[in-house]
This record gives structure tokens, sequence and C-alpha cells, in this order.
């Protein structure tokens, strides 16, 4: 009971000052390109047209909360909100989903043409979009200009990302369990879901933190592979709302800068919710690695 009790009431050593200075001047180094940018932003977006223009970061002399208002109305924000998420959220479902097999096949398997395939595929990761040929493949499809085209095109350029992160993961685990659970009788598609995928999940939060920013944020293929108004993401909707503006009068920063932040606040929003399970998952891949 002695013994339980003092190891019990033991108390974690405190860190050395060393590792306590370094995280302080880390973080004093760190704060201000975050938080610099973000006043900015955030100070911007509810100034009246003329102290916007300033661009500096004094806070406004009247606060214009309509500014949301206008870009929601005038800037198409609800369109553009669903098209966003109708592209991201089967996005980040399929290249976690795809990549994960390809990851597994990947690993597990010893022919050299699966290597060259696994190179090519990580290849993507490196080398710039072909946007020229890429256009040419959805006309030659029959689907270009459409949010099908794009989908795909987002699934293709992405995959290579997960398939890098997870395929080194599962070299690294252990191939007698999936052996047993083959003697016992689970079938491969059994083994990925009960083994590969809860194994896999450290990874693939973090791959999903990494694909859902860059897809929600893509603007470059969205320019080219998308047309009209009725199906530009946020991104695209911001550059349109922003170009239309200036042609009007002189660039309404109020304006841009309202938009920005109503573009960033769903990825705001979803990292609040998640960021406990993230944390909680990036924990146990590396209690486990």
């Amino acid at each position: 009971m002695t013994a339980h009790g003092t190891t019990a009431g033991r108390r974690r050593p405190a860190p050395p000052r060393s590792e306590l200075l370094r995280v302080l001047v880390l973080t004093a180094i760190a704060l201000p390109w975050v938080l610099i940018p973000m006043w900015l932003l955030l100070v911007n977006s509810v100034k009246p047209y003329g102290e916007a223009s300033r661009l500096d970061l004094a806070p406004p002399r009247e606060w214009r909360w309509d500014n949301f208002a206008v870009v929601f109305e005038e800037g198409d924000y609800p369109t553009a909100l669903l098209n966003s998420l109708a592209i991201a959220v089967p996005t980040l479902a399929s290249v976690l989903l795809f990549g994960s097999m390809a990851a597994w096949a990947f690993a597990r398997s010893r022919r050299v043409s699966m290597k060259v395939a696994y190179n090519v595929c990580v290849l993507s990761v490196l080398l710039p979009p072909a946007v020229l040929p890429t256009i040419y493949e959805l006309q030659t499809l029959g689907i270009d200009g459409t949010r099908l085209g794009y989908f795909l095109v987002m699934v293709g350029t992405r995959l290579g990302v997960v398939v890098f992160l997870a395929t080194g993961f599962v070299r690294a685990m252990s191939v007698e369990i999936e052996e047993a659970a083959a003697i016992d009788g689970a079938s491969k598609p059994q083994i990925f879901r009960l083994l590969i995928v809860p194994s896999l999940l450290p990874v693939l939060l973090v791959g999903g933190v990494i694909l859902i920013i860059t897809i929600w944020n893509e603007f470059l293929f969205a320019l080219f592979l998308l047309r009209g108004e009725e199906s530009a993401t946020l991104p695209l909707g911001l550059f349109r709302f922003a170009s239309a503006s200036s042609e009007v009068v002189a660039f309404r920063w109020d304006l841009v800068f309202a938009h920005v932040v109503l573009t960033s606040l769903p990825l705001v929003i979803v990292y609040l919710f998640v960021q406990r399970r993230l944390v909680q998952g990036l924990s146990e891949g590396a209690i486990k690695g």
C-alpha cells in the first residue's frame, strides 16, 4: 500500500530550464508570424473602404459588420460554399480510401512493376501540375468544365501524398498479424478494414489535414477546369469577386478581406471540432511507433 501510494504520488520531473527557454523563444518568434497577419485580416475586414485601403494594423474607427453581408449576397457565397463542400468532402474521402489501399498493396508487394508504380505515384507530389494535358484529356472524355472532371483531377493529383505517407508506415508494421488473421479465415477486405485502417489512423489524420487545406484552397485547377458562376468554388469565387470590384472602383480591400475571412471560416470550424481527436490520434501513433 505504501509503495503503491509512493509510486502514485510521484510527480513527473520538471522540464529543464534550457528546454523551457527554447520553447519560449520559439513561441515568441512564431507568434508574430501568426498573430499579425491574422489581426491584419480580421481588422481590415470590418473597416470602411477608405480605412481598409491603407492596409494598416490600426483598429477601425467605424466597425462595418455589413461587409460580410455584402460579400454573402453580391459574392454569391452560399453557392461557392456548397460547391467547395461538394468537391472537398468526396475528394478527401476518396483519396484517403484509395491511397491507404494502394499503400498497403505497395508495401506488401515485392514485384518490380509495383515498385515502379509506387515511384510514379509519389512523383506526383514533386512534379508541377500539367494543366494543358489535363484539359485536353478532359475534353477528350467530354467532362471539361464540369465538377466531375475537377473532382477526378483533384483525386489524381492528391493521391500521391497519402501513398507516400502511408506506405512507409505499413512497411514498418508486422506481417505476422495479417498472416495470422488470414489463417483464421479473414478475407483481404476484412484484414484491411479491421487491421490496416486502424493502424493507419494517425497517418491518415495527418494526411487529411494536409489534404483538406490544399483542396479547399485550390485555385489553379479551378480557374482552368471550372466553367460558369454556378460551379465556382470559394477561392475561384473570391478571385472573380475581387476582379469584378476592381473594375467598378478601386480595389475594394474591405470586401476582399471579408471574403477571405468567410472563405477560411469553414476550415477554422472543422479544426475546432477535430483538434482533440487529431492530437489524440497523433499521440497514439507516436506511442505505437
